[in-house]
C-alpha cells in the first residue's frame, strides 16, 4: 500500500503537495523534490488506493539543531497529506510510520515535525500519532 516513490514517481508527488502547499505550484514543487531526492537526504513515500494516489509524505534528515530533540540527525516529518475522500482510513499513519522506519535505518533515534499554531487539525493528527508537543515559537521578519 505505502511505497517509496522514486523519480518517475515525483510529479505524482508533487501534485498531491501542491494541494497540502496551495502557495506553490506543482512544477516547483516538482523541481525541488527532485534536488531534494537527488540530494540523498530525503525520502518520499506514496499511498496508493482504489488505483490513484491516495496521499504522499516526505521526511529528511536534519543535520542542524530541531526544537525539542537531543540527537543528530533527526528524522524530519516535512509534509504528509492525504486526500480528503482517503481520510480517516489509517492511510497517514501508515505514511508516518515509512517515514520513521526509513529515518531509523538511516540512523536516527529521534523523529520530528512541526505545524503551525493555528493548524488545529494538524496539531491533532501529530498527539494521536504520539508526538510530544517540544515549544511553540513565534517568528518574525523584517525587510531591510
Amino acid at each position: 500500500m505505502v511505497r517509496s516513490a522514486d523519480k518517475e514517481d515525483l510529479a505524482q508527488v508533487a501534485a498531491l503537495a501542491a494541494q497540502l502547499w496551495q502557495e506553490h505550484t506543482a512544477q516547483e514543487l516538482l523541481e525541488a523534490f527532485s534536488a531534494a531526492l537527488e540530494a540523498g537526504n530525503s525520502r518520499f513515500f506514496l499511498i496508493e488506493a482504489e488505483g490513484e494516489p491516495a496521499g504522499f509524505a516526505q521526511c529528511q534528515l536534519r543535520q542542524d539543531y530541531v526544537e525539542g530533540t537531543q540527537t543528530s540527525p533527526v528524522g524530519y516529518l516535512e509534509g504528509i497529506f492525504v486526500r480528503e475522500g482517503f481520510r480517516h482510513r489509517g492511510f497517514a499513519r501508515a505514511l508516518l510510520q515509512a517515514c520513521e522506519a526509513w529515518a531509523r535505518e538511516q540512523g536516527c533515534s529521534e523523529f520530528a515535525s512541526d505545524c503551525s499554531t493555528e493548524n488545529l487539525p494538524s496539531i491533532r493528527f501529530h498527539r494521536a500519532l504520539e508526538f510530544e508537543e517540544a515549544g511553540r515559537i513565534v517568528c518574525f521578519v523584517k525587510r531591510l
